[in-house]
């Protein structure tokens, strides 16, 4: 009898690692996509199936992911060639993680200086001034060449074929619409979009093929130089390289600079030949025997290790879900690492060296922990001090102490742009294969309205506006040329007994962490199903300096979604939090959950926006 009950308890135990539909009571508007070769899943089902063609044709997840990026940024969703990619990938050769840094510098002659004697209190958000260096182009050849196992050519071919026209869908064409006015601005952007100037709608319509000339010979000169290094007797990888360096050094490299100046941004050709991709080791924390990876410090990444570390402290599944003290708890912890973020990250390639050992130390955790006031609502919660946990003393110690009172305001009211630029969409891209390649990307930048580069056809990055110009905001994203400016964009994955348990991401600016911890979290306490987890109702923070405009932020502002109940609105209300409600809140998020019970991919993809995903 004693063997019986150990057997059904170590099938029960098997079974809690496998997912089932629907096993959470929450109804979900989509179904799991399920996968026993293959998945790829991204922000737009062209793109999804541009990924289902490399596949197809025997590529690896790393191939996939890299045509999957192409046709993204040639869609516009929401960004272009000329932003920036960044991204986390296994390698199951070596069973490491490894980073991808393709972000973008700021250019020559980009200083405090130069922007406030222009009368800005920030780096702008649109235009070519906006812009630092283009890095999608340089990481998606990067990643290509190094860990991938077909030309440039063939995965450049669907999104070659898409720029000779393809069938554009709503929501770019409409956003083309809303921004005209700002597009007429700038001479080969207006080219480009509005391919019905002078009409009442001069955007493009649905359905409509739409046709980028330019950019297809781009990317045509990029497949030319690969295949002239071919019959050279270059490698494949040497051969994809040298498109590389035709990108950044070469005749693509001088129009781009060129037209950057021409409409009043600061790149020069130096500044293209000397940026380089990094590959990097990722930073990590363990989460009750789940390693959790993200990108180093010039993202926000590492907030989501910091909270979960906060997070350890605490009981939350005896909480339950989405519960009054849940949602406290969560809320609290989140915006004591928001804190930190907005105070301590940046470029780690220039000084003041980020206090990262500190901050990611279970013991600062833990003290930070006991910050939180279980019964009610602070927000005045400030940067903590995580330097004595790395037994040195803080430099900033007098800044430190005066940013608890700085822009503190309850009552604040946060405008209609601000919600625009807090919630700005990007795409996120997540494949993996049967040979345990895994790849999570969230790519960004150049996203309507788009300042294009010349006749590159490739849209100018917005991703200058991410800096500061004061340190007393944060002394480490001061913009400088050549430095990294600190991004929201934050893929992610996760091992478990040393192999793939989730890969996952999701657009939206300073959203991201916060809905990924949650998601997150729905799965390993909640145990939800991986299309649940995407789907499932979340909150969100807004006491945290927006990452965009004007940096905003407003301290105890609370997102609730709808589905909230009336008992833990008024319990949160008596707490002390300012809420507000929107009908979904959860994403979108795209995840791919790893059964090795079964052998088989889940994917999930939330239930709003146009994230699609296949698998085989």
């Amino acid at each position: 009898m004693k063997k019986i009950v150990l057997l059904q308890c170590f099938f029960i135990s098997l079974l809690s690692n496998a997912q089932s539909f629907n096993n959470f009571p929450v109804s979900t508007q989509k179904p799991p996509l399920h996968g026993k070769h293959w998945m790829a899943i991204t922000g737009k089902p062209l793109a999804a199936t541009a990924g289902a063609m490399i596949f197809s044709k025997g590529g690896n997840a790393i191939d996939a992911s890299c045509a999957m990026l192409a046709a993204t940024c040639t869609m516009w969703d929401v960004l272009s060639w000329g932003g920036e990619t960044q991204a986390l990938i296994y390698n199951p050769k070596t069973k490491k993680v490894i980073a991808i840094n393709a972000l973008g510098v700021a250019p020559t002659g980009a200083t405090p200086k130069f922007f406030k004697d222009k009368g800005m209190k920030y780096p702008p958000q649109y235009g070519a001034l906006a812009a630092v260096t283009p890095g999608t182009a340089g990481g998606l050849m990067t990643i290509l060449a190094e860990y991938g196992t077909m030309s440039l050519k063939e995965v450049l071919t669907p999104a070659m074929q898409m720029a000779e026209g393809y069938p554009i869908e709503a929501q770019t064409a409409n956003s083309i619409e809303r921004e005209k006015e700002r597009i007429k601005a700038w001479p080969y952007s207006k080219k480009v979009f509005l391919t019905h100037s002078g009409e009442t709608r001069e955007a493009p319509v649905a359905g409509e093929i739409f046709v980028q000339t330019d950019l297809l010979k781009t990317l045509q000169k990029l497949v030319d130089t690969e295949t002239l290094a071919l019959k050279n007797g270059k490698s494949r990888k040497e051969a994809i390289y040298e498109a590389y360096d035709r990108f950044y050094k070469g005749d693509i490299a001088a129009e781009y600079a060129r037209s950057s100046q021409e409409q009043g941004g600061l790149i020069t050709k130096e500044d293209l030949a000397q940026w380089k991709v990094k590959i990097e080791e990722p930073l990590s924390t363990n989460y009750k025997g789940i390693d959790v990876f993200k990108l180093q410090q010039w993202s926000q990444g590492p907030v989501m290790l910091q909270t979960l570390n906060i997070l350890e402290n605490f009981d939350l599944k005896s909480m339950g879900y989405n519960s009054t003290r849940y949602i406290h708890t969560l809320y609290q912890s989140m915006n004591l690492a928001f804190a930190d973020r907005d105070f301590y990250y940046g470029d780690p390639a220039f000084a003041p060296e980020e206090p990262m050992k500190g901050l990611l130390s279970k013991e600062y955790a833990k003290d930070r922990s006991k910050l939180i006031n279980p019964n009610k609502n602070d927000p005045k919660i400030g940067p903590g001090d995580p330097y004595p946990y790395q037994g040195i003393i803080n430099p900033y110690q007098s800044l430190l102490k005066s940013i608890g009172s700085i822009d503190f305001n309850l009552k604040k009211t946060l405008t209609e742009q601000y919600f625009q630029d807090f919630t700005a969409g990007t795409t996120s891209i997540e494949a993996a294969d049967k040979e345990g390649w895994v790849v999570s990307i969230t790519p960004s930048g150049g996203w309507v309205p788009a300042c294009i580069a010349g006749t590159t056809g490739i849209g100018m990055s917005q991703r200058m506006q991410s800096f500061v110009l004061d340190e007393k905001e944060n002394p480490f994203n001061v913009v400088a040329p050549g430095k990294r400016p600190r991004v929201t964009l934050t893929p992610t994955l996760a091992l478990k007994d040393g192999k793939p348990f989730l890969s996952f991401a999701k657009q939206a600016g300073d959203e991201q962490d916060q809905l990924l911890i949650q998601f997150f979290l729905n799965m390993v306490e909640f145990n939800m199903t991986v299309q649940e987890a995407c789907e499932a109702p979340s909150f969100i923070t807004n006491q945290m300096y927006s990452s965009f405009g004007d940096h905003e932020k407003a301290n105890g502002s609370l997102i609730l979604n709808n589905q909230i109940p009336s008992w833990v609105r008024k319990d949160l209300g008596q707490m002390g939090y300012q809420m507000s409600f929107r009908e979904r809140t959860s994403g979108p998020i795209n995840a791919i959950y790893f059964d090795w019970l079964h052998g088989s991919f889940w994917g999930g993809s939330s239930n709003h926006g146009e994230d699609y995903g296949l698998g085989w």
